[in-house]
Formats: structure tokens, sequence, C-alpha cells
């Protein structure tokens, strides 16, 4: 026999589990906004720069996707790792990011509006 007693594995409660789910699904949002920004702008230099396929102007609407897809990446990196350290404030950090979410979309919709008009 050995000294050492082994300790049995306590089961993991469901909460602790729908948390975790939650922190993934929060950081492959993340990863696909950061992949999405990724693909535009590497479409758009392998198109423009590299090759001289089209000619692509950088007007509102490409500023607004860059902006947009590289700050939401942001935000969902930062809440996913904010749930990682304060599970238990993960209701109250889940409503502010998805009011800092609502609040940031009308804020883009309004400067391109301001910005065409």
């Amino acid at each position: 026999m050995s000294k050492v007693e082994k300790k049995a594995k306590k089961p993991i409660e469901s909460s602790l589990k729908e948390e975790i789910i939650l922190e993934k699904i929060i950081q492959f949002s993340g990863w696909i906004f950061l992949f999405a920004l990724i693909l535009f702008l590497g479409g758009w230099f392998l198109l423009d720069f590299v090759l001289d396929l089209i000619e692509l102007e950088y007007n509102a609407p490409t500023i607004t996707i860059t902006i947009f897809t590289g700050i939401n990446s942001a935000f969902s990196f930062g809440l996913a790792s904010k749930i990682k350290e304060n599970r238990d404030q993960k209701k109250n950090l889940y409503l502010d990011w998805v009011i800092a979410e609502f609040l940031f979309s009308i804020f883009a919709i309004f400067v391109v509006a301001i910005y065409q008009w």
C-alpha cells in the first residue's frame, strides 16, 4: 500500500459547468470576430496591394467593419477573462457587456450616419 491516499474526484457542479461553457462561448465569439477582422484585412491586402486585381477605397463602411470587429473581439476576450477571474459576478459582468455592445453598436451606426451625411 502506498502512503499517499488518493482523493476521490469531486463531481463538477452543473452551475460551474454552465459558467465554463458560457466563458468558452464568449471566448469563441472573440476568436470569430478576430478571424473575421484578419480575413477582411488580409483579403484586402492581398487583392489590392499584392495582386493589384481590384482597387479598394478606404471609406466609411470599411472603417466601420474594421473598428467594429476589432473592438467586439477585444470586448469578448475581456469579458471571458473577467468571468474567469470573478465567477461570482458573472451576471453583472455579462449584463454590462451586453449593454456595452449595444451602446457601441448604436454609437457606430450614428457615427457612420453622420459621416455619410
